[in-house]
């Protein structure tokens, strides 16, 4: 038996707009979208649909993403290059920097709505199962 991710919704203030800037970021093609969402498909087939919620207040979320070393560097230089506030940790007390943690490269930034994205290159997981310290 095995289990894998499929899909989730993320509420956003503008649907298209966040599934543009995720798009745009992560360097991903256009998906085809249907109904309310606006939908973004991660090169595992992975699907993140945009929504915008039918109340006011959105509750901000976290969402990690594991990237190849490219991809970071390229993402990376957009969010500098869009001047885009980011850290290089959660509590941000770290701002205009990467982490170098875990065995790997990471960074934190928002979305258009102001979800709490992070960036990585390696999992905090050992192949163990261990968090690496």
């Amino acid at each position: 038996m095995s289990i894998s991710f499929d899909h989730t919704i993320i509420f956003a203030q503008n649907s298209s707009d966040s599934a543009a800037f995720f798009r745009e970021m992560f360097a991903l093609p256009e998906a085809a979208s249907w109904g309310s969402f606006v939908n973004v498909q991660l090169t595992d087939g992975t699907l993140i649909q945009f929504a915008e919620p039918p109340f006011e207040d959105i509750q901000f979320q976290h969402y990690a993403f594991r990237v190849s070393e490219e991809l970071f560097d390229a993402a990376y230089a957009r969010l500098v290059g869009g001047g885009i506030e980011h850290w290089a940790d959660p509590r941000m007390t770290l701002p205009g920097a990467v982490n170098a943690g875990h065995g790997g490269r990471g960074v934190y930034f928002r979305d258009p709505t102001g979800h709490f994205l992070e960036m990585l290159t390696h999992s905090y997981l050992t192949a163990q199962g261990e968090p690496v310290p």
